[in-house]
């Protein structure tokens, strides 16, 4: 992707609009618009004769060894674009061999296929960390410590009885001043029923 000068003039001073922000004028506002619509042109561009260039890459590959000289031809100006080969550029190429240019692109596909297996393992075995950023959230007012200690506990649902706990009885002491009683005041003697008189009282006959 080129710029032209009058599109170089734009985004320098789109640029120091972003580094030194002032008040733009409305020529500047509708220059900036109308060269980011011009970038977004062109990427879609890009995107389609790439899109382009790897469906040809395909077509040519599935009729080697026919289309050699194209398959090659069109596998180098991808490979320029940032394409990386699959295992089918690769097959192809061992099968192609016999052909230097061939064998020169085998081993450049094989040097950017082993450095994208050694980015992808670096990848896995880093391990992710907490920047330092936001490790201090917890020690600003309003962080993650004040809120957990703002937070009220949990209260247990009224009503139940089993997480209630009960009040304990008192235990009474005794009394110092008062004696123990005898076991005779605990458990007093039985008094014998009295006799019955000699002399019972006659009835008097109804009248």
């Amino acid at each position: 992707m080129a710029f032209g000068a009058q599109e170089l003039r734009v985004l320098r001073r789109a640029l120091a609009l972003a580094l030194h922000p002032t008040p733009a004028s409305a020529e500047d506002v509708q220059d900036c618009l109308r060269l980011a619509e011009s970038v977004d042109e062109a990427a879609r561009e890009g995107a389609r004769l790439r899109a382009f260039l790897l469906a040809d890459l395909a077509r040519y590959r599935a009729a080697l060894p026919g289309t050699a000289a194209g398959y090659l031809v069109l596998l180098e100006e991808a490979l320029g674009s940032g394409y990386r080969p699959d295992p089918d550029d690769l097959a192809a190429l061992r099968a192609l061999s016999g052909n230097p240019t061939a064998a020169a692109l085998l081993d450049r596909c094989r040097a950017l296929a082993e450095q994208d297996v050694r980015t992808r393992l670096a990848g896995l075995s880093v391990t992710p960390t907490v920047p330092a950023s936001r490790t201090r959230l917890t020690a600003l007012p309003g962080g993650l410590a004040a809120t957990s200690a703002s937070e009220e506990p949990v209260k247990k649902p009224a009503g139940d009885p089993a997480a209630e706990p009960r009040p304990q009885s008192p235990v009474r002491s005794p009394r110092p001043d008062r004696p123990i009683p005898t076991p005779g005041e605990v458990f007093p003697p039985k008094r014998k029923p009295a006799p019955p008189p000699a002399n019972p009282p006659q009835q008097l006959a109804a009248g």
